[in-house]
C-alpha cells in the first residue's frame, strides 16, 4: 500500500477467482467494496480518527475487471468541509505481466470523521496547491449542489405496496464477518448487498442475466449493526434505451423489535449483454398505478438532475427510450 502523498492512498492487489460474480467478471458490488475500503483508508489517514461513509456519488462501471487482473484503487482527499472529506476514487486494472492499467470506474465518496461518542468532529482543512489539485477540488465543489438536489428528490418519494413493478426483498442477519473497523457493517458490504438485490430484480424482469453499469446517490443515513435484521428491497422504477433503473432501499433493526429503520438508499442501473458484451434493448416498462407513474417521473427527474452535473454526458443506458 502506497501512502504518498499524505492525502492519497493506493491499494494494489490481484483480482481473485473468488471475486468473480454472476456476470463472469467482478461484480459491481465487489468493486464498490474496494472503493469504500480505499476511500476509508484515505479519509482515516487524513482525519486521524474513525470515519463513516456518508455518500457515494455517481459511479459508472465502464469495463469489467477480470480474475487475475492487477487492480489499483486510488483514493485521494480532494475537498474537506468542517467534518467531511470528499475522496475521489479511481479503479484501474490490467495484465499483471505489464502494460498500462485501464481505468474501470471513478467516483466521489464522502466520509465524516467522528469521535469516540459517535458525533462528528472537525478535520484539518485540505488546501489544494497544484493546478491538478485545484481542478479536482473545484469539481467536487461544483457537484455539491447537484448532490443535494438528488438527495432531496430521493427523500421526497414513498414506496408502498401500491406499486405494480417488479420488486424483490432480501432478508438476512448482518453477520460478524460484515464488521468494519468501528464494529459496524462497513459501507462496502452494504453496497454489495444493493448490487445483489438489484441483480435479482432486474434479472427477474427481463428474464436474462444482468450487470450493473451505474450506481448513484448512495446515501447512508445511519449505521447498520452486526446482528440486526437486514431488508434490502429493490424495485424497478424506469426503463431507458437499454437500462433498467432499480431503486434500492436498505433497512435494518434489532431482531427483538419489529421496527425497521432506513439505513441506505440508492438507484442502480442494470443492463443485459449479448455474447460480444454489448448492451441490448430490454422490454419497456409501462407504469400502471399512480405510484408507478410517480416513481417513473421521479427516475426521469433524477436523470435531468444528473445531466446538469459538470461535464456529465449521460451514457446510452441512462437515456430515455427513443432518445
Amino acid at each position: 500500500m502506497n501512502e504518498s502523498p499524505a492525502n492519497s492512498v493506493t491499494l494494489r492487489f490481484l483480482a481473485a477467482p473468488t471475486d468473480i460474480g454472476h456476470s463472469g467478471s467482478v461484480d459491481a458490488g465487489t468493486v464498490l467494496e474496494w472503493v469504500d475500503k480505499a476511500a476509508y483508508a484515505a479519509a482515516v489517514g487524513w482525519a486521524k480518527s474513525y470515519c463513516v461513509t456518508a455518500y457515494v456519488g455517481n459511479i459508472h462501471f465502464a469495463d469489467p475487471v477480470n480474475s487475475g487482473d492487477m487492480v489499483e484503487v486510488e483514493a485521494t482527499v480532494v475537498h474537506t468541509g468542517r467534518s467531511s472529506m470528499h475522496v475521489k476514487t479511481v479503479v484501474s486494472s490490467g495484465d499483471p505481466r505489464g502494460g498500462t492499467p485501464t481505468m474501470r470506474s471513478q467516483c466521489i465518496v464522502i466520509f465524516v470523521a467522528v469521535g469516540a461518542d459517535g458525533k462528528p468532529i472537525s478535520v484539518t482543512p485540505y488546501e489544494p496547491a497544484t493546478t491538478r489539485e485545484l481542478a479536482q477540488a473545484n469539481d467536487a465543489l461544483a457537484r455539491i449542489k447537484v448532490r443535494e438536489e438528488i438527495v432531496e428528490a430521493m427523500k421526497a418519494q414513498d414506496y408502498t405496496d401500491a406499486g405494480t413493478a417488479e420488486r424483490v426483498v432480501l432478508r438476512f442477519l448482518a453477520a460478524p464477518t460484515d464488521v468494519n473497523w468501528g464494529g459496524k457493517v462497513h459501507g462496502g458490504i452494504v453496497m454489495k448487498w444493493i448490487d445483489e438485490a438489484a441483480y435479482v430484480c432486474a434479472t427477474r424482469y427481463c428474464g436474462a442475466d444482468t450487470v450493473a453499469v451505474f450506481s448513484g446517490g448512495i446515501r447512508f443515513y445511519r449505521p447498520l449493526l452486526i446482528g440486526h435484521v437486514v431488508e434490502v428491497e429493490a424495485r424497478l422504477v424506469y426503463t431507458g434505451n437499454k437500462g433498467m433503473h432499480i431503486a434500492v432501499h436498505v433497512s435494518s433493526g434489532d431482531p427483538k423489535d419489529r421496527e425497521m429503520q432506513l439505513t441506505t438508499y440508492c438507484l442502480t442501473v442494470m443492463v443485459t449483454r449479448d455474447e460480444a458484451g454489448n448492451s441490448v434493448p430490454v422490454p419497456p416498462w409501462i407504469p400502471v398505478s399512480h405510484e408507478d407513474k410517480r416513481l417513473h417521473a421521479h427516475a426521469k427527474e433524477l436523470l435531468e438532475i444528473r445531466g446538469r452535473a459538470p461535464g456529465n454526458r449521460l451514457p446510452n443506458h441512462l437515456l430515455p427510450t427513443g432518445a
